[in-house]
């Protein structure tokens, strides 16, 4: 089942002609779970409105906390969705999907003033610590109306970190969220002057940890504004990343540790022949090496948890049988197995080191945990789940994906066609002065 979740600023939804292009996108992107902001609709008015225009969805508003209601929540069967918290500025609550993970939900409409931000920024922790949502899925999306960087406005005269950026940010580090992949519009606001145009990034998605480790491969996407002045934004639950048949080739750099890796790969290169004349030669030598490697890896590193866990095991009987017989035979054993422990913990650190990319995380702290976590947010975010064609066509197939792929980067590296040389051979020889010697 296709799990879809929206947030969207539609200031002004009393307008009737919003209402049917608001009914149209509904029904072209079947969420199930969304959000209307700044909707400025007065109580009395929002159940005709809804009930005209969102037919079968229950909804909820902050009308209590807000009179203007700028928060309006709606769902519709199969979700269920139970209120837990409202403010002036949010409204948080916990949704069921069957067939999809439970999930905590809050959705933010900041204020203009920093002084009213800073009670939403302070309302959010105090929802995070009263229910308990450290270890729950959480996820916090809406209008913050703050830029978290100044590369998030256009203007050359933003360029540096306001304090209002940094309470923001401070906010988030302290409540442990942090924003979601996403793709689509880079900026969700403008304020459509042809005079002095301007667009902000102020819509974020915020997840915890908890979130990226029940959901992934999940992506946000900002699609164009149409009737408003800011960008919806729609959350895919049910999207997996897209799989390729074999996964590329990757060195790892622990290989070289290993006491049978330079007999490897020398091995590997004189079969192939001493020397390499040609690329030819070379790309076929490098291939049969990349084997070896392959090989290697299977044979000596295969399930590195899986053998370090093994050899912990091994150890601890070892050193149990060496305390209740401490003798040198027990004592050398258990040293031996000590020291293959020590090799592969330090291999299991080295190959999560090599795959989070932690650049700035010294080898000691053998936070595996920690590395899982990384290198599954890395891995999620850097995959690449739709291409955007020049025509506005969004491809999602994967196979397709791979062949535009192929195609776009032949036409750049191997056109049929070669272009003309603009500038002489002459000028390239000067370029580079070192001359082989003819014989």
């Amino acid at each position: 089942m296709c799990t879809k979740t929206f947030f969207w600023n539609i200031r002004g939804f009393n307008d009737p002609d919003k209402h049917r292009h608001f009914a149209s996108w509904l029904l072209l992107n079947q969420p199930i779970v969304g959000v209307i902001l700044e909707s400025h609709i007065k109580e009395q008015n929002l159940s005709p409105i809804m009930q005209r225009v969102c037919q079968g969805w229950s909804y909820f508003s902050n009308h209590d906390t807000d009179e203007d209601g700028r928060i309006i929540l709606m769902w519709k069967f199969p979700a269920s969705v139970n209120i837990l918290h409202q403010s002036k500025q949010s409204i948080t609550c916990s949704v069921s999907v069957p067939g999809t993970v439970d999930f905590y939900f809050t959705a933010v409409y900041a204020l203009n003033l920093r002084e009213e931000r800073i009670t939403l920024w302070e309302d959010l922790k105090e929802v995070q610590t009263t229910l308990f949502l450290e270890t729950k899925n959480w996820i916090v999306g809406g209008d913050l109306n703050q830029i978290i960087h100044f590369s998030e406005h256009p203007s050359p005269t933003v360029d540096h970190l306001t304090s209002d950026m940094l309470e923001l940010k401070d906010t988030l580090m302290e409540i442990g969220i942090m924003d979601l992949r996403y793709q689509g519009c880079s900026h969700t606001w403008t304020n459509k002057s042809l005079a002095a145009p301007i667009t902000k990034k102020l819509y974020k998605v915020l997840v915890n940890e908890a979130w990226s480790d029940s959901f992934p491969d999940i992506t946000a996407t900002f699609l164009p504004f149409e009737f408003s002045d800011h960008t919806p934004c729609l959350i895919n639950l049910s999207t997996p990343l897209p799989t390729t048949g074999t996964k590329p080739f990757k060195f790892l750099n622990f290989l070289t540790t290993l006491p049978q890796f330079l007999d490897a790969i020398g091995e590997a290169w004189i079969l192939c022949g001493n020397r390499a004349l040609d690329l030819h030669v070379l790309a076929y030598k490098l291939k049969q090496i990349k084997r070896a490697i392959k090989t290697l890896n299977r044979e000596r590193l295969s399930d590195i948890q899986k053998r370090m866990s093994i050899t912990n095991d091994l150890l601890k009987v070892l050193q149990v049988q060496a305390m209740e017989d401490p003798t040198p035979e027990n004592f050398e054993a258990e040293k031996i197995m000590h020291h293959k422990w020590t090799f592969l913990r330090g291999i299991e650190e080295a190959f999560f080191k090599q795959k989070s990319r932690i650049n700035w995380l010294h080898l000691g702290d053998q936070n595996t945990l920690f590395f899982m976590k990384v290198a599954t947010a890395r891995f999620s975010y850097n995959s690449i789940c739709s291409l955007l064609l020049p025509n506005g066509e969004l491809i999602t197939d994967p196979e397709l994906m791979c062949r535009i792929a192929v195609e776009h980067f032949t036409n750049i590296l191997a056109p049929s066609i070669l272009p003309q040389l603009s500038s002489p051979f002459s000028w390239f020889l000067q370029i580079q002065p070192y001359r082989c010697d003819p014989s």
